[in-house]
């Protein structure tokens, strides 16, 4: 028996409905955002788990991406850089959950602030944002309302925000399941806590900054000198560039070296100077390990000074 054709009009009220609906699909794949992970949890147990698992829970369609888990315990500073290193690779609306906290449940603010640029940033309001404030600045600053905004069941849990809460808070925000707004009472932008360093200034003929980060697989020695001050000291390619690194004011070490666009533009095993991957000077040893060799670490506290040698 041959069934009857659908009419033109019931072929049409099925195509609106389908319409209808991949349009409403389509809606709610736009209010989505990624969701990256960065903690000093490590991942030799359950933690970071956990906190996919909140997020999952919040929206499965979530793209949850982990920046790193191996932040050294407790340092805020070079999470704080991490933050800065990455961040501008990911797409506006994007969601940064940050957890370095060694002053979990105590009276510091948990927060979400947004950048002028659209990208979040969830976590304690202990320094973390140092750098991402300075260089893109503070659209809002919002303090994060527990009573409303954190995992259900969680209320007796006091060190465990990166999932109970941050975790939390970020998988809605970039679901789209609440809007920044609903995130919790606005703060002062100027109350983004942050951590004192030595921002690369020139003095004369020297420009002088700290070594804010290793490359932690190749013993690079990275600073905060950007490109645009370096060549105000006018150092052409192979000009032999004078480096001395100190640590509490102590001189660690010192180098004259070429500047080299690549490691191959010396000899295995030599030093050169060169601009890293964020066009910020750095200092290595082509196929070594500079920072092992000379026993230089990193933080606000080791200084460098960069200046042009004599051929």
């Amino acid at each position: 028996m041959q069934l009857p054709r659908p009419s033109r009009l019931s072929r049409l009220c099925a195509a609106a409905c389908l319409g209808i609906l991949l349009s409403a699909q389509a809606g709610a794949a736009d209010t989505r955002h990624a969701l990256v992970l960065m903690t000093d949890f490590g991942t030799g147990d359950g933690a970071v788990s956990a906190m996919h698992g909140v997020a999952f829970g919040v929206d499965p369609a979530l793209n949850v991406s982990d920046l790193t888990h191996e932040i050294p315990d407790y340092d805020i500073w070079l999470g704080a850089y991490r933050l800065y290193q990455t961040a501008n690779y990911w797409p506006q609306g994007s969601v940064f959950v940050s957890v370095i906290d060694p002053g979990v449940g105590t009276e510091r603010k948990s927060v979400v602030l947004k950048t002028k640029e659209g990208r979040y940033f969830v976590g304690p309001n202990n320094g973390l944002f140092t750098l991402i404030a300075e260089r893109d600045g503070v659209a809002e600053l919002r303090e994060i309302d527990e009573k409303v905004n954190r995992l259900a069941g969680s209320g007796e849990s006091y060190t465990f925000h990166g999932r109970d809460v941050y975790a939390y808070v970020g998988a809605r925000l970039a679901s789209g399941a609440i809007s920044f707004e609903q995130v919790g009472p606005v703060l002062a932008s100027d109350s983004v806590v942050k951590i004192p360093y030595q921002k690369a200034v020139r003095v004369g003929n020297v420009i002088k900054g700290i070594v804010p980060v290793l490359d932690v697989k190749y013993g690079n020695v990275w600073t905060n000198i950007p490109k645009s001050l370096f060549d105000e000291l006018k150092i052409g390619l192979h000009d032999p560039v004078q480096v001395r690194i100190l640590h509490n004011g102590k001189l660690v070490n010192k180098v004259v070296a070429p500047f080299e666009h690549t490691f191959g533009g010396v000899a295995k095993g030599k030093p050169l100077v060169y601009l890293n991957s964020l066009l910020e000077v750095a200092v290595a040893t082509s196929q070594g390990n500079y920072a092992s060799r000379h026993k230089i670490e990193s933080g606000v506290d080791w200084e460098v000074e960069i200046s042009k040698a004599a051929k």
